[in-house]
C-alpha cells in the first residue's frame, strides 16, 4: 500500500474512533440528586441513608449520606449495611421458587405437604397463596422476640386459626404473617436454617458477601443503627437493636445500596452477573409475573415485588418498614434501571429521591397524581350498604351512619370520591387515608380495604 494509501486507512480509522467515543452516552450528572437527598434529610430528620443508581449491567452511583449513628457521629457509606424491613421478601420469593425450580416441592400445593404439625387452615395454604398475598391470613408484625433460629417453626406451629381472617384465594391482602409461613416452608423443605438457604441460593450466587440476617454477624461490618421515631420527630438511636428471629423472612435482611444493586442487576439481565448465571430466569419470571391484582387500584403483585405500568412502562418495587428502618427499590427492566434507597429512620424510604434519580437518568418526571378530590353525592341507601363492621385480626373498623353521613372511628367523617371510594380526614400533617369498598358477586359489600389490607365485613351496623 502507498504511503497516501495507508494515511487514508489510518484517517479512516482514527475517524470512526472518535465518532464511536462521541457515540457513548456520558455518565449522568447526579449533583440535583445530591442535593435533594440533603434537603430530605433534613426535612425528614433523617440521620442517614445510602443510594444506589443502576442502568444496564453496572452500578453508575453509589453513596451514603449522613450519619450512621447520630451519637458516635460515624458517617454511612455505600458499603453500610442497613435493615430492609419488607424488601426482604423478595429475596424470601427468590429462594422458596428457586426450591420449586429444584424440584423440591410444588408452589401450588398445601403447604401442610412440606411442613408437619400446622394447623390445618394453615396447612392448607400453598406457597403460591403466601407469596402473591392471596392466602386470606391477617397482618401483623413482632420487632421484638427471640433471637434463637429455632422461633421461627416454634411460633408458627401453635398458631391457630384466628391468624386467617378470610378464605384463601378470595382477595389480596398484605400480610407478614404469610411470608414467616413460607420462610419455614423453606427451612422445612431444604434442611437448612432458613438464613442459611437464602445464603445458599440468593445471596451467595450473587456476591451478596456482607449480607445477612444474624444481627451478631452484621455488627461485624460498617453498620447504620436504626433511629426513631417514624415520621419528622427529632431522631434517638434505638437500643436495643429490635430483633425477632420468626420474622425474619418477611423483613430483616441486612444489605448494603452497593449489595442490593446486585440483585437488581442480575434481576433485570436476565440472572446474569459478572458474566455468569446468577439467578435463574425461571425465577425471574415467577417474581416479576402479575399473580394478583389490587383492589381498587391498577397495580398488581407478583412474588415480593409491586408491579404497575405507568405510561407504557413496567415498574418492579417495593418499600420497606420496621422499627429503625426504611427502604426502597424500584425497577426498570424495559430501560435496565433501577435505584435502591436505604435509611435508618423508621419508616423513611424517600420516594421524592426515587423520582429525582428516575428523572436525571431516563427523562421520566414523576406522575402528576390527583390529590384533590371533589366529594360526590351519596344516598341513605349508599351509605347504608357500606356501614358495618370489619375485621383483619386483631384490627377491627366499624363504620356508622350520624346525622346522614358515612362515619369511621374518632368521628373522621368518609367522603365519596368514586364508584365504592372513598377518603377518610386525617390531620394536617397527614394525607387523608383512601379506602375502597369491594363488593361480592351478589352486589353485597364483603371487604374493606385500606392501607394495602382488607378487612372482612362481619356484619351491619346501625346508625350511631
Amino acid at each position: 500500500m502507498s504511503a497516501r494509501g495507508t494515511s487514508i486507512l489510518l484517517a479512516g480509522i482514527l475517524f470512526e474512533a472518535t465518532v464511536s467515543l462521541s457515540a457513548q452516552p456520558s455518565k449522568p450528572n447526579f449533583a440535583e440528586l445530591e442535593t435533594l437527598v440533603q434537603a430530605e434529610l433534613k426535612r425528614n430528620n433523617l440521620p442517614g441513608c445510602a443510594v444506589a443508581v443502576v442502568l444496564g449491567d453496572e452500578t453508575i452511583f453509589a453513596k451514603g449520606f449522613g450519619k450512621a449513628n447520630i451519637d458516635t457521629g460515624e458517617a454511612v457509606t455505600a458499603d453500610s449495611l442497613f435493615r430492609l424491613g419488607s424488601t426482604t421478601k423478595m429475596f424470601t420469593a427468590a429462594t422458596l421458587v428457586s426450591l420449586a425450580e429444584a424440584g423440591k416441592l410444588k408452589l401450588d400445593a398445601p403447604i401442610g405437604d412440606y411442613v408437619k404439625s400446622l394447623h390445618p387452615k394453615l396447612a392448607r395454604l400453598t406457597s403460591q397463596q403466601l407469596l402473591s398475598h392471596t392466602a386470606g391470613l391477617a397482618d401483623e408484625t413482632k420487632m421484638e422476640g427471640l433471637h434463637d433460629e429455632s422461633a421461627l417453626a416454634e411460633a408458627l406451629r401453635v398458631r391457630k386459626d384466628d391468624l386467617c381472617f378470610t378464605e384463601p384465594g378470595k382477595i389480596w391482602s398484605y400480610s407478614n404473617p404469610g411470608y414467616w409461613l413460607a420462610g419455614l416452608v423453606i427451612e422445612e423443605v431444604s434442611g437448612e436454617h432458613y438464613a442459611d438457604e437464602v445464603r445458599n441460593r440468593v445471596l451467595t450466587p450473587l456476591g451478596m458477601k456482607h449480607s445477612t440476617f444474624r444481627p451478631t454477624e452484621a455488627m461485624t461490618w460498617p453498620l447504620a443503627v436504626g433511629h426513631d421515631p417514624q415520621g419528622r420527630g427529632a431522631a434517638s438511636v434505638i437500643r436495643p437493636l429490635a430483633d425477632n428471629a420468626a420474622g425474619w423472612p418477611a423483613g430483616q435482611l441486612f444489605t448494603s445500596a452497593k449489595e442490593y444493586a446486585r440483585f437488581c442487576i442480575a434481576f433485570m439481565n436476565g440472572g446474569k452477573l459478572d458474566g455468569h448465571q446468577a439467578l435463574s430466569s425461571f425465577m425471574i419470571e415467577q417474581l416479576s409475573t402479575p399473580h394478583a391484582s389490587v383492589p381498587g387500584s391498577e397495580r398488581h403483585y407478583g412474588y415480593g415485588l409491586s408491579i404497575e405500568d405507568e405510561e407504557g412502562l413496567r415498574w418492579l418495587s417495593h418499600s420497606g418498614n420496621r422499627s429503625g428502618y426504611g427502604s426502597m427499590v424500584k425497577m426498570c427492566p424495559a430501560k435496565k434501571f433501577a435505584v435502591v434507597i436505604l435509611c435508618n429512620k423508621t419508616g423513611e424510604s424517600l420516594p421524592r429521591v426515587a423520582a429525582k434519580a428516575s428523572e436525571i437518568v431516563l427523562g421520566i418526571a414523576p406522575p402528576k397524581r390527583n390529590l384533590r378530590h371533589e366529594p360526590l353525592p351519596t344516598t341513605t341507601a349508599e351509605l347504608q350498604r357500606l356501614a358495618g363492621v370489619y375485621s383483619n385480626g386483631k384490627t377491627r373498623i366499624r363504620l356508622y351512619l350520624r346525622d346522614g353521613k358515612l362515619v369511621a372511628p374518632v368521628g373522621r367523617e368518609l367522603k365519596k370520591i368514586g364508584e365504592n371510594r372513598f377518603l377518610a380526614a386525617r390531620n394536617d400533617s397527614e394525607p387523608d387515608a383512601e379506602i375502597v369498598f369491594v363488593p361480592g358477586s351478589d352486589g353485597q359489600i364483603q371487604y374493606l380495604f385500606r392501607g394495602g389490607r382488607a378487612l372482612k365485613k362481619l356484619g351491619a351496623s346501625s346508625t350511631e
